[in-house]
């Protein structure tokens, strides 16, 4: 049976370290001894229920762990539930006792070192990355057990769509990547292609649509360390590029960092021109993947394929023709004698000088999913036997997630941006009810946060290394990660006075100066770190099937929870750089009004879509001194809610708005939970109760008639996203946002 361990030392101890005990780590494990014949036949009976029936949502509950820690709790749910018949008759005693068996039930859901754990996953081109990396080092049995190979078959399974592709995510229609490279990852566990199986239907699907040479780059680069494309068929990374001055307009430390990280490592790949030993299974999978024989392939041809199921941003001419002419460059400068011994052996060092720091400082988690099995891949190259290799060795059990649907892997984990989201909603809660769980869950949350936060910048000097300042910064997973976000920190950097032992008022400071720091010119606040790049980089991005991959960018939600952050922060220490955060709330706030869609809408760059960029943007608002009264954009957000509520009551928004910049309804103009709380919190602060709460009503009686019996709410449609085109799975949102609203909704009908 598989159990969630919290803080765990699991792995090769020698070549594992932390840099705070391992909290907030998550490491599943198999036990064939553990689990009850009930505890055994609970868990079947998810998993049957997920496989058997089609599900009307595609993104699983995440509920084995909840059936694990609730079981260890023996938490019991003794509050009955409330059902409204007249949204105009719900008392406080309602709202309250509705959010109170809510609450009870969220806090029972807490590790012991004082998160709350969940999935983070949902795209589909997390898993197969891992596999091939460890097939090509050797190293696949090793960490990928008979139960592991099980439970991500049954993950692959239970989300391949009925033509016989898999989607970008979960709930996608059918890519190349992705049916590609799943293809091969089943190929390597062994699955035969010549019956009427899963892995017959998607070489089918690969064939009927022309074969792999569709794929976008991303993919077309595994499919080359791999032996079954030609490295002269993907677009050029060469490694020279690390070697550009930081004086120069663009160099390594203009680069958003996700796309830094991923094309550091993929360069040395590019320039190593590294392929795996040919084996039986690759010389099948040559023939497999496509309709002519594959000595016959124009690999120039190919550079430039990607199917249009794939190609989200445009690949114009003037980009093709700049990616030819680096291509010429590398090839036939840069990869010839004197340059590959001049230049290109130079580079190749440099790389991976670069890859080793930034494996360190990430305690070899690295920036994410998508990277990390390229930067083990290219330590294993350098040197098969050395420690930074088993060091990546002993991190790829972080990125494993098991839940009812089966094995997958997580981006890398949101353990500390659910738990500052979290600590919200038990901070509202604790407002109105007086239950002594409620104090102790806060002040445990907050314990984390406090053990969690980063209190040294990359070590030697890092801004030549491409880094830049986090002293101060909590990040998305856990500390260890080391990649500070700037609306982490701001949700994270709360008056920890009200509980518990009081933070060293440095630790404040630093935070303050970390987001301090983030602000743009424009207002704006970026995410990771300062938004230094030039945009018309973007023009020439390789990346077909996201947007906005090149350089960092700010963000409207990023921008609101700053700014509530920062306004908190001058109520307690008003004398401290007082002129620097009035001008940052001013700027922000301006950037806010001015990014305003004509709806009334703001565009949400992490969660879908404008439901819940227009929460944060009016939680933004509202912090700086903003009402309904005297800020247009909020009258404007208001009537936004308005004009989108459905009939019952609650809202729901389509992932479809994401890639279309423009709201679109849920099928059926069906409701969400997790965007019905939203919007109920964006009327209540837009003073709606005290105009007209009858919307407000309706949607708090959709919320409360929606809870389940045990104080859950139903998973429904997958609600984060990346990049505008990449949902991503945050089961916790729906106690969350729901919970949220609640606390708003039972202090507005407090007496």
């Amino acid at each position: 049976m598989w159990r969630l361990r919290i803080a765990a030392e699991a792995g090769d101890k020698n070549h594992l370290f932390t840099t705070n005990s391992y909290a907030g780590r998550q490491i599943w494990e198999f036990d064939a001894k553990a689990g009850s014949p009930e505890e055994l036949a609970e868990v079947n009976k998810v998993r049957q229920k997920f496989s058997s029936n089609p599900p009307r949502f595609k993104s699983s509950a995440d509920l084995l762990w909840r059936m694990q820690f609730l079981r260890e709790k023996s938490f019991e749910q003794k509050i009955p539930r409330v059902i409204i018949d007249d949204e105009q008759k719900i008392t406080y005693e309602d709202a309250k006792m509705a959010l109170k068996r809510g609450i009870l039930y969220f806090a029972a859901l807490q590790a012991d070192d004082g998160h709350w754990p969940a999935e983070n996953s949902g795209p589909l081109f997390f898993e197969a990355p891992f596999v091939i990396s460890l097939y090509i080092t050797g190293h696949l049995d090793k960490i990928f057990s008979q139960e592991h190979r099980k439970e991500l078959m049954r993950y692959m399974y239970n989300h391949q769509n009925d033509d016989g592709g898999w989607g970008l995510h979960v709930e996608g229609h059918s890519v190349w990547f992705c049916t590609v490279i799943n293809y091969i990852c089943l190929r390597i566990f062994g699955i035969e292609p010549d019956q009427e199986n899963v892995c017959a239907r998607a070489r089918k699907w690969i064939l009927d649509h022309g074969g792999a040479t569709y794929t976008p780059l991303i993919g077309k680069i595994w499919l080359s360390v791999l032996g079954v494309y030609d490295w002269s068929g993907c677009k050029p990374i060469p490694p020279e590029f690390w070697m550009l001055p930081s004086s120069s307009p663009v160099n390594g430390g203009t680069l958003w960092i996700y796309f830094r990280d991923i094309f550091m490592a993929v360069s040395y790949l590019y320039g190593k021109k590294f392929v795996t030993k040919t084996t039986p299974l690759i010389a099948q999978l040559r023939e497999e993947l496509y309709p002519q024989r594959y000595s016959k392939i124009d690999w120039s041809q190919a550079r430039q394929q990607c199917a249009k199921e794939d190609l989200y941003y445009p690949q114009s001419f003037v980009q093709n023709l700049f990616w030819r002419g680096v291509h010429m460059l590398s090839e036939n400068v840069l990869n010839q004698w004197p340059f590959n011994k001049l230049i290109r052996q130079r580079a190749l060092r440099k790389t991976m000088e670069l890859i080793h720091y930034h494996n360190e400082v990430t305690r070899y988690i690295t920036g994410g999913c998508v990277q990390n099995p390229f930067h083990m891949l290219a330590c294993w190259i350098e040197d098969p036997e050395s420690d930074y290799f088993k060091k990546h060795l002993t991190r790829v059990a972080d990125y494993i997630w098991i839940g009812e649907d089966g094995l997958k892997i997580q981006s890398f984990g949101s353990q500390l941006w659910d738990t500052a989201l979290s600590l919200q909603v038990m901070l509202g809660a604790a407002d109105v009810i007086d239950d002594e769980s409620i104090k102790a869950t806060l002040v445990k949350g907050y314990k984390f946060l406090e053990n969690s936060q980063i209190t040294q910048n990359p070590p030697g000097d890092h801004m030549k290394m491409f880094r830049h300042i986090t002293k101060g910064g909590w990040t998305f997973s856990d500390q260890d990660q080391g990649w500070p976000v700037s609306d982490c920190t701001a949700e994270s950097l709360e008056p920890f006075e009200i509980i518990g032992e009081k933070m060293d008022v440095k630790r404040l400071y630093d935070a303050v100066n970390f987001l301090l720091n983030l602000q743009s010119k424009n207002g704006g606040i970026s995410a990771w770190e300062p938004a230094l790049g030039k945009t018309w980089l973007e023009w020439l991005s390789p990346v077909e099937f996201m947007e906005n991959t090149i350089v960092e960018h700010e963000y409207v939600e990023c921008t609101g929870s700053v700014i509530i952050a920062l306004a908190r922060f001058k109520q307690q220490f008003p004398a401290h750089r007082t002129e620097e955060v009035e001008r940052f709330i001013v700027k922000g706030v301006k950037y806010i009004e001015n990014l305003q869609m004509v709806d009334g809408s703001w565009y949400g760059n992490w969660g879908v879509c404008f439901m819940y960029g227009s929460f944060f943007a009016i939680r933004g608002l509202v912090a700086a001194g903003k009402t309904y009264s005297n800020c247009k954009a909020i009258r404007r957000a208001v009537q936004f809610f308005l004009n989108t509520q459905n009939v019952e009551g609650g809202w729901g928004e389509s992932f479809l708005s994401c890639p279309n910049k423009k709201y679109i309804p849920l099928e059926g103009n069906k409701s969400n939970v997790v965007n019905t709380g939203q919007a109920l919190m964006g009327l209540i602060m837009g003073g709606q109760m005290e105009r007209n709460p009858l919307p407000v009503h309706r949607a708090a009686k959709v919320l409360i008639n929606l809870q389940m019996d045990n104080g859950d709410f139903p998973q429904e449609e997958m609600r984060g996203v990346f990049k505008m085109n990449v949902v991503q799975h945050y089961p916790t949102y729906r106690n969350i946002f729901t919970l949220w609203a609640l606390t708003y909704y039972t202090q507005a009908l407090r007496p």
